[in-house]
């Protein structure tokens, strides 16, 4: 989502709104009319991104457009005959747009579009003030890696009073905002811990790996654009490279990189995870 909010910010932001076409109601949770007649004539000033929310600002109206792709959402922007798509590819791309999985359509003044697509419709696009997504934000997700909040001493509370697996943790939205089932697991490895821990267990020494190693892999990962495992793409269509470096992810039955024992997958979490026998303690 990192790499989608700085690519797709070189495409949008200054760009005026001519049109807006909702194909689906029920993706837009605000009165359509009133949604148009808020964004149309309106120029996008800024994308910013905290946890897997997207939220946009623009130059006339106060409010804010939150975008949330969730498990099969698309941003895909097309300029004459370029298309580039960001976000979970349907197997193979349709850019036949829109399509059957098109919900809205944004039009820019230079003739460029922006379709918000998505096939089960868990996504949606929403108007809030700065209040309601000040509210959002605080309410919804915790710290944020690689921003001046994540400090180890804010990290290190989480641990204090809680009795659930160190993945679980790492996961929890409202802890720590951005770390998914993937990279979780590579934070595991990293720091050399057994995912399903017990947080109660895991000593101040560990805490400190686990903390320095959530922003080396995060750092990496932008650094090649993402994951793409099954169906991730970055906005220019492009899958991630960072799925070339995954230690343990996806690699259960196959030798550890690093000491040849076997990858081994379980559930914690209620999530499929993935770790060395040897490496991770």
């Amino acid at each position: 989502m990192e790499t989608i909010k700085r690519d797709l910010a070189k495409k949008i932001v200054g760009k005026k709104i001519t049109t807006i076409l909702i194909l689906q109601k029920k993706s837009v949770h605000y009165p359509t009319d009133k949604f148009k007649e808020v964004l149309v004539g309106d120029k996008i000033s800024s994308i910013n991104r905290r946890g897997k929310l997207l939220y946009c600002s623009f130059q006339k109206s106060p409010l804010f457009l939150l975008v949330h792709l969730k498990m099969t959402g698309q941003l895909i922007y097309r300029q004459k005959e370029k298309i580039t798509a960001g976000g979970h590819s349907l197997g193979k791309i349709d850019f036949e747009l829109p399509n059957k999985f098109t919900r809205a359509v944004f039009g820019f003044v230079d003739g460029s579009e922006l379709f918000f697509n998505d096939m089960r419709r868990f996504g949606y696009l929403k108007l809030v003030t700065a209040e309601e997504k000040d509210k959002i934000l605080q309410k919804s997700f915790g710290i944020e890696p690689l921003t001046p909040d994540f400090k180890y001493q804010s990290f290190a509370q989480l641990f204090v009073k809680r009795k659930t697996a160190v993945k679980a943790l790492l996961m929890n939205q409202k802890l720590i905002a951005g770390l998914g089932n993937i990279y979780a697991d590579e934070v595991c490895f990293c720091a050399g811990i057994k995912p399903d821990r017990r947080v109660e267990k895991i000593s101040e020494s560990e805490k400190k790996k686990l903390f320095s190693c959530i922003n080396k892999v995060l750092l990496l990962s932008i650094k090649h654009r993402g994951t793409t495992f099954n169906s991730y793409v970055d906005c220019d269509g492009n899958k991630g490279n960072f799925v070339h470096l995954l230690k343990v992810y996806g690699r259960d039955g196959e030798k550890c990189y690093r000491c040849k024992s076997i990858i081994k997958k379980i559930r914690a979490a209620g999530r499929g995870t993935h770790f060395c026998l040897q490496c991770q303690k």
